[in-house]
C-alpha cells in the first residue's frame, strides 16, 4: 500500500457544497501495509526481504522506489489489471478531513506468485513475517507457514481475519484487541485474557501470543512462560 498525505491551508467553505476548500501547500509519501513493516525492519538494521503484490502504475512505482532507497531488496509483482491500493488522506492544520482509498480486488494467482517468491527467499531470511491486510494477495497460508517450518524459520503475523484456523502452527500471531475478542469472546479483564490467550494458542498450536490493547498496552503470552503484561 501506498499512503499519500496532502497538507494545506483552509480559510473558506466551498460555494458548491458546505465543505472547506484546501489549497495544497505539501505532499508526503510512505510504504504502508506490508511494506510499512519491512521499512521499519531495514530502519532497525535488519535485512528485508519484501514479497507482495502492487499495481503497474505510478503509485506502485513510487512505492518501490521509495523502499529501494531505503536498503529494502523488493520482490513485487506489478499487476496490469488491479491498481496500487493508495490511502490519500487531506490534512488542514493538523486535521484530517477525509481519506480516499483506491482499491480494487487482487486477483487470486497474486498470492501463487507470492509463494513461489518466498520459496526462492526463505533460505536466506532468519524469519517469515506475514503482515496481513486481508486484501487478497495473502491465500497460502497453510503451504507458507509450512515452507518457514521446514526450513527451521519462525513465523510472525499480524492478522486480520476473523478466523485464525489459516494461522494455525504460526510460531506468534500478534492480534490487537478487537480482533482476539471476535475470536475468543469479550474478556472482562486481565486474567480472563490470558485465560483465553492461552487456550487460543493450545487450540492453534502457537508459541507465542501478543496482544496489543491500546491504551492498556500490550499482553505477551509465551508458552512456559509467565505471562508479560506491557503498560
Amino acid at each position: 500500500m501506498l499512503d499519500r498525505y496532502w497538507h494545506g491551508d483552509t480559510g473558506r467553505i466551498s460555494p458548491e457544497a458546505p465543505v472547506p476548500v484546501v489549497r495544497v501547500e505539501g505532499e508526503e509519501q510512505r510504504p504502508g501495509g506490508a511494506a510499512n513493516v519491512a521499512l521499519n525492519i531495514a530502519a532497525l538494521g535488519g535485512k528485508a526481504i519484501l514479497a507482495g503484490v502492487a499495481g503497474d502504475d505510478e503509485p506502485g512505482r513510487t512505492l518501490e522506489n521509495i523502499l529501494q532507497k531505503a536498503g529494502v531488496s523488493c520482490h513485487i509483482r506489478h499487476l496490469d489489471n488491479a491498481p496500487t491500493i493508495t490511502k490519500l488522506r487531506i490534512i488542514s492544520r493538523h486535521q484530517q478531513l477525509i481519506r480516499i482509498d483506491f482499491e480494487e480486488a487482487i486477483p487470486q494467482r497474486s498470492s501463487e506468485a507470492l509463494l513461489d517468491v518466498c520459496r526462492k527467499q526463505i533460505a536466506e531470511a532468519d524469519l517469515l513475517v506475514l503482515s496481513d491486510y486481508n486484501k487478497g494477495s495473502i491465500k497460502h497460508y497453510k503451504e507458507l507457514i509450512a515452507l518457514a517450518k521446514t526450513h527451521d524459520k519462525p513465523v510472525l503475523i499480524d492478522p486480520k481475519s476473523k478466523d485464525f484456523e489459516p494461522y494455525r502452527g504460526a510460531t506468534l500471531l500478534t492480534p490487537n484487541m478487537a480482533e482476539f475478542e471476535a475470536v475468543v469472546g469479550a474478556c472482562e479483564d486481565q486474567d480472563e485474557i490470558v485465560v483465553k490467550g492461552e487456550e487460543l494458542m493450545q487450540e492453534y498450536h502457537l508459541e507465542a501470543l501478543l496482544i496489543t490493547r491500546g491504551e492498556q498496552g500490550m499482553t505477551l503470552l509465551n508458552k512456559g512462560c509467565k505471562p508479560h503484561h506491557m503498560p
